[in-house]
């Protein structure tokens, strides 16, 4: 045993309560765990019953016991990270008129702060210290932050309680001053007007979901300020933004299969939205605005364009029967996302796993593409606060090279490295060996794996390996640089990502194939990858880490009870872990949007008797598990807290092995954990450190 286990850990109470569905009966002995109060949790902690408290407390406690020998390792580990990040380092200035934008770190500081300067030269104004707005609380995270079309005046938000209830202030750049307009309960986001008196926000509704978008005028109290559009439907979303060019504010309604746009003239100060195309069960599209052509841009996978088009439509009259294609659909390369200037359009898009840049001249059409040899990377579109520009900003980066910033001339084509992320530790790329090797899984897909490991690798099965999966909602993982990782590959682990169904690193059909009825190809993939990297040598069965976080923690947990003995350890961080009753609960924050992504196990029996095939913690069953380490937020809305909380609880009743099974939850934080940047690194010392001990590499 790695661990000196305290001699009792923690068990739970049990109280049964039972819910029949479809003619089925289940019966769940820790559901008092779930705090009935959660709305109010989410907004003021100390409300948590206290019986709920002392169970996460003892459970901290027990933790924190059992990993006290850990505490010389964690900190090691923690300064090897720090020291490879430049403490004082800055973001690359983002021009706006006579300004230039960024934001930079002190050394020693856990906050950015927001800074600009004069575009041509001059002193450095300081707009905004979140060192100093987080000094009086215990969580300090900032959301949005949008500078007004004049430059005078800067609209910022912050969570205090890691709940995601964001509070909007707004400042005077010139002077500094707060001034008295105060908007709580929104999701972050904010859009100016163009005359500069007011902008637009999402406030969320009692059950903590986007549902409604508001206008602000400034000297206005927040109960004045007057809703312009309402979302009936609990399984959409809604969010706010604006095309490049300013012109337009966009209200996008969503869910994960169906999505809405409405237009707000951003020069009209009393505007109403206006519908672009009414939502359609599994029609997508987002919108840019052409302003030299007088049209909008709008990449959408209507006319079975799984992997997406682009398309044009007039402004006068922007519906789906006017759209008219530019680049067709092709099956295999999916458009990712796209940006408008006033000469050319830059979309992404991804082919067998790769990102390219595609520059496309608004005038004749000519494309260009920008692109990297490596065999696997990250290539990421960035944005831009002018419109009339030439010049495209994107970053490359990949598992063995630190992040680069370029700007691309769009006329030129010419390409300038505006900066390199610096190591302050030292990093010498030719070290490190990456590579993408395929998993073949049980139906005979190629499963994609991004490898980092040091160079002379002996394949002989002897190195650990930490294997990190995600796989839902069509997110994507990259294999990008991380700093963090290097302190796994230089004690000789093997890095690992599997790209498996549910992402779509692969197209949109690997979205599809990794969703609803097909979940199971989620967790099989992971397997198989996990099993190709035993076979080929870069590792053993035994000697794997898991580790995922939200819906990858899900998968953290499927797969321990798929496939137990492939695991040395899992390490599931604000791990989505209750699948079934979490589906089952229309109250919770976002259940009604993912009845897409799982099913509607209320309505569909179908639905039920698969999301209760692989839920977790209803799988939890009587065999060996591996070493556990389970993360949670109190305030977390996403993932709530008491997911993992029963998951663990459930594990300590049934595992037949004498592994760690460890429950840590943040008392004072949600979905993202600790708020500063150097609360975050220690957190990620933990769960190595974790992964470490387990592998006897410390």
């Amino acid at each position: 045993m790695p661990f000196s286990l305290p001699p009792h850990a923690p068990v739970a109470a049990k109280k049964p309560v039972t819910d029949t569905r479809h003619g089925i009966t289940r019966t769940d002995v820790y559901d008092w765990l779930r705090d009935p109060h959660w709305q109010e949790l989410m907004k003021d902690p100390t409300v948590l019953q206290p019986d709920i408290r002392a169970y996460l407390e003892a459970e901290n406690a027990y933790a924190d016991q059992a990993m006290q020998a850990l505490g010389p390792l964690r900190e090691q580990l923690f300064q090897e990270i720090k020291g490879r990040i430049k403490e004082d380092d800055s973001s690359v200035p983002s021009p706006h008129g006579d300004w230039l934008y960024y934001t930079r770190y002190e050394t020693g500081a856990q906050h950015p702060l927001f800074c600009r300067k004069p575009r041509h030269g001059g002193e450095e104004t300081i707009i905004l210290d979140g060192n100093k707005e987080a000094e009086p609380h215990a969580y300090f995270k900032i959301g949005g932050a949008a500078r007004s079309h004049d430059d005078r005046l800067f609209a910022w938000s912050a969570d205090l309680k890691g709940s995601e209830y964001f509070g909007i202030r707004v400042r005077d750049m010139t002077s500094g001053s707060e001034l008295a307009d105060l908007v709580p309960d929104t999701s972050g986001g904010i859009v100016w007007t163009l005359d500069n008196q007011s902008f637009y926000y999402v406030k969320v509704d009692e059950n903590h979901r986007p549902a409604h978008v508001f206008r602000h005028r400034l000297g206005t109290d927040a109960l004045e300020d007057e809703c312009v559009y309402h979302e009936s439907d609990p399984s959409f979303f809604v969010s706010v933004g604006a095309t490049q060019s300013g012109r337009d504010i966009l209200i996008n309604v969503h869910d994960h299969q169906t999505s809405e746009v409405h237009l707000i003239d951003a020069a009209d100060p009393d505007a109403h939205p206006r519908l672009v195309e009414p939502r359609l069960p599994g029609i997508e599209y987002d919108l840019e605005h052409d302003a030299s052509g007088d049209r909008f841009l709008i990449v959408t996978n209507a006319d079975d364009a799984e992997d997406f088009k682009l398309v044009e439509a007039p402004v006068a009259t922007p519906g789906r029967r006017f759209w008219r294609d530019l680049v067709a659909h092709r099956p295999g390369i999916l458009v990712l996302g796209q940006i408008a200037f006033h000469d050319f359009h830059v979309r992404s898009e991804r082919e067998d796993g790769l990102t390219r840049l595609i520059v496309r001249r608004m005038s004749d059409g000519q494309e260009q593409p920008i692109s990297f040899d490596e065999t696997a990377y990250d290539l990421s579109l960035m944005g831009s606060l002018e419109y009339e520009t030439h010049i495209c900003r994107f970053s490359y980066s990949s598992m063995t090279t630190p992040e680069q910033v370029f700007d691309y001339d769009m006329a030129s084509g010419e390409r300038t490295l505006l900066k390199e992320q610096e190591v302050p530790s030292g990093h010498d790329a030719s070290d490190y060996v990456t590579e993408r090797v395929f998993a073949v899984a049980a139906d005979g897909e190629r499963v994609p794996i991004s490898l980092l490991y040091r160079k002379g690798l002996q394949k002989d099965g002897t190195a650990p390996c930490l294997l990190y999966g995600y796989g839902s909602y069509g997110i994507s993982i990259p294999a990008s640089f991380s700093v963090s990782r290097l302190s796994l590959v230089d004690r000789g682990f093997v890095y690992a990502i599997a790209h498996i169904r549910g992402g779509q690193e692969r197209g949109y059909r690997w979205y599809t194939q990794g969703r609803l009825l097909n979940k199971m190809n989620t967790f099989t993939d992971f397997i198989a990858a996990g099993e190709h990297l035993a076979e080929a040598g870069y590792t053993s069965r035994g000697e794997i880490t898991a580790h995922g976080g939200s819906a990858g923690g899900m998968l953290m947990g499927a797969v321990a009870n798929l496939a137990p003995s492939l695991f040395k350890g899992l390490i599931a961080e604000v791990a989505f872990v209750d699948v079934l009753n979490t589906i089952l609960d229309e109250t919770l924050p976002l259940t009604p949007p993912e009845w897409l992504e799982w099913g509607n196990p209320i309505e569909d029996k179908d639905a039920y008797e698969m999301i209760a095939s692989y839920s977790p913690y209803d799988n939890v069953r009587r065999q060996a598990y591996p070493h556990i380490f389970a993360l949670a937020g109190l305030t977390d809305p996403r993932v709530t807290y008491w997911e993992p909380a029963k998951w663990i609880a459930k594990l300590r009743e049934f595992s037949t092995s004498d592994n760690a099974l460890f429950l840590k939850t943040n008392m004072s934080a949600g979905h993202g954990g600790a708020s500063g940047r150097f609360e975050r690194l220690k957190e990620t010392a933990m769960v190595y450190a974790f992964a470490l001990t387990i592998h006897r590499r410390a």
